[in-house]
């Protein structure tokens, strides 16, 4: 396996040092210059250069930039990386593409073939994958981006936390137009290749399942959307197909308080919360005659209150959601839809492709999804 792209570079620069083409005092290339020569970004010949300075090779001066050290050290002291570009080019090697992919967590509901869709394409494409889950925390998702880069990825697959904020590294790498893909949503006002579900039309179709199930009275129950886009997609999809067809939207049969589905919070005393929540949300509004989840977990948390109320599903209520696991003998239990997510992780493998090439890729690309019949619907 070729060596990362910084250290090609490290080598590039190494061997013009080496051979005098560089001379002590002389002024490297600046990191946008470098950037520009080898195609990559900002963060990678950064690397490449406070490499070199760690070896004592060239000294770094702020506000005037890299020059060869007065004093090189002795040959036996110099590092080259392995892999050695040919001297002779000008420009390192082709490598084979390290993929850095980080994201909350996964289940078989979804995450699981989002990763598949990630490694298969990988493996299609002389590319390698690392993986590091971040259990819906920023500051992790913050050093897991640093350690990345400080292993040399080529490029990265975010599947961002679910927050109001974002992450200092993760608007870095958009800033330095490090090669990024985000996946399942995209971040409000940064300009991020994004690869995702239509969630306003997906949860229109959920919406207008139930509507022509002869529902007018339908709930809605969620996460808090905390700008995060793939909530707030859901829930304005849910109250526009409802005005779109005649039907008021009254904000008290929607519900966005939930927190069991999200990473790192379904734990007992978390979903016994929103056992309780959701009890309550039902019992305030005995008309509702059909749901909306907008996670399947909350389905379940869902189910589980209305059975507990002697509720027959889906004799007397009816419930859909988003990305019910298989049953490989029965039909799934709920009415859902079903994200591609494969689709989801191979595109996001070919978008970075297409930054490596220099493409313009573009910022926000739609995944197909599918509707799907499950046993929580007549």
């Amino acid at each position: 396996m070729k060596a990362p792209l910084y250290e090609q570079i490290y080598n590039h620069l190494f061997q013009k040092i080496k051979d005098g083409e560089l001379k002590s005092g002389d002024r490297l290339p600046s990191e946008n210059e470098l950037a520009d020569q080898f195609n990559v970004s900002r963060i990678t010949t950064k690397k490449a250069l406070e490499t070199l300075a760690q070896h004592r090779l060239v000294e770094r001066i702020r506000g005037k930039g890299s020059y060869v050290s007065e004093v090189l050290p002795g040959s036996e002291e110099t590092v080259l990386y392995e892999n050695l570009a040919d001297p002779g080019s000008d420009a390192p090697a082709e490598s084979v593409k390290l993929v850095g992919l980080i994201l909350p967590e996964f289940a078989e509901s979804y995450g699981s073939q989002l990763i598949h869709g990630v490694e298969e394409r990988c493996s299609q494409t002389n590319c390698r994958m690392l993986m590091k889950l971040t259990y819906d925390s920023r500051e992790v998702e913050e050093s897991a981006i640093q350690s990345f880069i400080d292993l040399g990825v080529d490029g990265f697959i975010i599947f961002p936390v679910h927050g109001e904020h974002y992450n200092t590294a993760l608007l870095r790498l958009v800033l330095d137009k490090f090669p990024l893909v985000l996946v399942d949503r995209y971040l409000k006002g940064i300009a991020a290749c994004s690869v995702y579900t239509d969630n306003q039309k997906s949860v229109s179709d959920l919406t207008m399942h139930l509507l022509e199930r002869g529902h007018k009275e339908i709930g809605f129950i969620s996460v808090p959307s905390d700008n995060t886009s793939s909530v707030e997609e859901r829930i304005a999809g849910f109250s526009e197909t409802l005005i779109r067809n005649g039907i008021p939207f009254k904000p008290q049969h929607m519900m966005a308080n939930l927190r069991s589905s999200l990473p790192c919070s379904s734990d007992k005393a978390n979903i016994q919360t929103d056992i309780e929540r959701v009890r309550e949300f039902v019992e305030l509004n005995p008309e509702l005659t059909a749901f909306v989840a907008a996670e399947y977990n909350l389905a379940l948390v869902l189910r589980e209150v209305l059975t507990g109320m002697n509720k027959r599903i889906p004799d007397d209520v009816e419930i859909v959601c988003f990305d019910s696991p298989p049953d490989p003998f029965d039909k799934p239990a709920f009415t859902h839809i079903r994200q591609n997510e494969l689709e989801m992780g191979r595109m996001a493998v070919d978008m970075l492709h297409g930054q490596w090439s220099g493409k313009d890729v573009g910022l926000n690309h739609l995944i197909e999804h599918a509707f799907v019949k499950g046993l929580s619907t007549t």
